[in-house]
């Protein structure tokens, strides 16, 4: 296979934003993750504030969460079944709803934490229907080669969104309340509406209900197993959310290790919380060139292995600069992960069962990321932090390295090798369970 030009590659990041429609996509998203971004920081230290228990941060983070993992394969179902754009429209108009309850809430001054938990909640129920309808509308809106450069741009907004939103949300609760900071959310909704309804789409993109929910949920568990490339992402997925993903849990106790004083954390956790955005937007932007360059298989497996390495070079950072240094490299490596992966189930899943396969990687990630959290926190207590992380990340390393010896073709799906013949609606609902 002949390698791209490095003037291409290098093009190959941005190349997706010269569709219109995805362009229109991507920018409308940004607005809206970093007002969400906003609204997370602001939403932690409200009820942190008003209750003096960390312990109220973490339900709310739970409860935006947690619903991902859980109705995430609905979401898939009802994308395969509706017109994704104009219910990804009323969903956000919904979401903008629920954050105008929130501005009145403040503003009444009637926000109390189980007021305020209970409304994020159901946002959070809101957002895990609608996730599956997004991702599976990016293949519609770019050529097949730029999928993988359109994934990739969409973890870029996203974690740009999570650099840019906290720091807006501290100057405008310095500068004025937590209202305005939930007002601005509410109204960044409204640009996701207005680039939906701009979009110029040649075909509608709208599933056929033939069958019932379950139904279709249960064809697109078996789609996902029946496609050696989904089942190998999902099955990878997971790997990477128990041994890999609950760094992201775990900063603020690796903050507590390297700083002392609530001032002194809190300020650890932010640089590190930071450098895991900047280093995950920077490897968003490499992964589409390297693709091209090396192939997306190479790349995804590198990835595989090299954040556990960093994550291991992490584990051990004696001081905050060193941390954030490793840390960068931790989300840079981790985001080649989840967009490499995602490409693959976005490309490789039959048409008729794309959101459904996408809602169940979401629950793959969404479900074993705060059990493998769980794990290794309770592991840390019992012995150090250093431990829970570096022991994980080696049994990644092993596995990744046994399937390369004893499971190839487990890895080597994951590259731009033909599909098997595709699956349809029928014969999927035929096949025995």
């Amino acid at each position: 296979m002949p390698r791209k030009s490095s003037s291409s590659s290098s093009r190959a990041s941005f190349r997706p934003l010269r569709h219109r429609n995805f362009a229109l996509f991507f920018w409308a998203n940004l607005v809206s993750n970093v007002g969400t971004w906003m609204l997370t920081v602001a939403v932690g230290a409200l009820v942190t504030a008003r209750t003096g228990k960390a312990s109220w941060a973490a339900l709310v983070a739970a409860a935006v969460f947690l619903p991902v993992g859980l109705l995430s394969p609905i979401g898939g179902a009802l994308a395969d079944r509706l017109d994704r754009r104009r219910w990804l429209a009323v969903g956000n108009l919904l979401e903008a709803a629920l954050a105008a309850v929130l501005v009145l809430l403040a503003a009444t001054g009637r926000a109390s934490p189980v007021a305020v938990t209970f409304v994020v909640f159901l946002a959070g129920c809101v957002l895990a229907l609608l996730i599956p309808f997004q991702q599976a509308m990016v293949p519609d809106l770019v050529p097949k080669e730029d999928v993988l450069g359109a994934a990739a741009l969409g973890s870029a907004q996203y974690n740009l969104g999570r650099v840019l939103g906290p720091a807006l949300a501290a100057i405008v609760i310095a500068l004025s309340s937590y209202t305005w900071t939930f007002a601005i959310n509410a109204v960044s909704f409204f640009a996701v509406v207005a680039a939906l309804m701009a979009m110029r789409l040649s075909v509608q993109v709208k599933g056929e209900p033939t069958t019932g929910l379950w139904s279709q949920i249960r064809g697109g568990m078996r789609a996902a197993r029946d496609e050696p490339s989904c089942r190998a992402a999902i099955g990878l997925i997971a790997l990477s959310a128990f041994l890999a993903a609950p760094f992201i849990a775990l900063i603020p106790a690796k903050a507590l290790l390297l700083a002392s004083g609530d001032k002194a954390t809190g300020t650890a956790t932010g640089a590190l919380t930071t450098a895991q955005g900047v280093g995950a937007v920077i490897g968003a932007l490499m992964l589409a060139p390297l693709a091209e360059r090396f192939g997306r298989q190479k790349v995804v497996v590198f990835d595989l292995i090299a954040a556990p390495v960093a994550l291991c070079l992490y584990a051990v950072s004696p001081s905050v600069i060193t941390a954030v240094l490793a840390l960068g490299l931790v989300g840079a490596t981790y985001i080649g992960i989840l967009s490499g992966l995602n490409t693959v189930v976005q490309l490789r899943a039959p048409t008729a069962f794309r959101a459904r396969v996408l809602g169940l990687y979401l629950m793959a990630l969404g479900v074993i990321y705060p059990i493998g959290a769980l794990i290794q926190g309770a592991v840390a207590d019992a012995t150090t932090l250093a431990d829970a992380t570096i022991g994980a990340a080696v049994i990644m390393i092993l596995v990744v390295g046994a399937l390369a010896l004893f499971s190839p073709n487990t890895l080597r799906v994951l590259g731009d090798t033909p599909a098997e013949p595709a699956v349809t609606e029928s014969s999927t609902a035929a096949t025995p369970t």
